[in-house]
């Protein structure tokens, strides 16, 4: 997901690696059946509720082939994208989307409400302001990764220092906010008898290398979906997207295609050969 005796029938190959890609989860109820490169893949869980997740191997994103982005205005327009169709419009005829969803909390206009950079430049500055709202539920985070592909979550505090020292060049962020959990706990504002119940959707960096984007197909507490990255994909931490009319998911591999409208997309984009 990162000289030989004998070399395996492709077939036998390929169903290691998609064994591989799959072994940090739970029974699968559907797997896409196209990446099986191992680089990425998308799958749908029943337990302990039912969610989409698509996983992309950390070190692939190393390669040419694929790149992990975000997306808001055309290179040609100052209107947002909006959709998932808009995007895949604009996409040069050589790429395809792998899988995509939303990438953080957006005021009225769709523009970004936090930290924001897209191939470089800074949309919006990093947002440390207290407020209302599941943003500023502190502490919140930013999803960040470099030129090279390295890709991490890191509170907002911590990176604003790491800013300011020249400790982080970020190439792609997005900020956004509670973080889920926080070094392998779950975020202290969590309660576990909440009743609170949404779609909610987020990202983890996880021990096995993977990048896992989840989106909820039911409603669940911020309690339970914290515990799904801590405890059922191992992943040490996780930050929360967005969650009701906000969270949507492109995933066609698992026949997910949300019309809904958004901010900031976040995608897999992977060059043909």
């Amino acid at each position: 997901m990162p000289s030989s005796v004998f070399t395996l029938p492709h077939t036998l190959l390929t169903a290691a690696l998609i064994t591989l890609s799959v072994s940090a989860c739970q029974p699968i109820t559907k797997q896409d059946s196209d990446s099986n490169t191992g680089i990425w893949s998308c799958q749908t869980q029943n337990s302990p509720f039912t969610y989409s997740v698509c996983r992309v191997d950390a070190d692939a994103l190393n390669s040419e082939r694929s790149s992990l982005q975000l997306f808001w205005q055309p290179s040609d327009s100052s209107q947002p994208l909006l959709t998932f169709d808009n995007l895949l419009a604009t996409l040069p005829s050589n790429q395809s989307l792998s899988f995509a969803m939303n990438a953080g909390m957006y005021n009225e206009n769709y523009a970004p409400i936090g930290y924001t950079v897209i191939d470089g430049k800074e949309i919006r500055a990093l947002n440390t302001k207290e407020g209302g709202g599941n943003f500023h539920l502190l502490p919140n985070g930013v999803l960040w990764w470099d030129k090279a592909g390295k890709v991490q979550i890191t509170e907002s505090n911590a990176l604003n220092e790491q800013l300011k020292n020249d400790e982080a060049e970020p190439r792609y962020a997005t900020q956004s906010g509670p973080m889920l959990v926080i070094d392998n706990e779950i975020h202290p504002q969590f309660n576990p008898d909440s009743t609170s119940l949404k779609i909610r959707n987020g990202a983890g960096i996880c021990d096995d290398g993977s990048i896992q984007f989840v989106n909820s197909d039911e409603p669940v507490t911020f309690y339970q979906f914290a515990s799904l990255f801590k405890n059922d994909l191992s992943c040490p931490n996780a930050l929360f997207l967005d969650g009701g009319i906000a969270s949507a998911l492109y995933a066609p591999s698992i026949d997910k295609h949300d019309k809904k409208e958004m901010g900031v997309m976040i995608g897999l984009v992977e060059s043909k050969d």
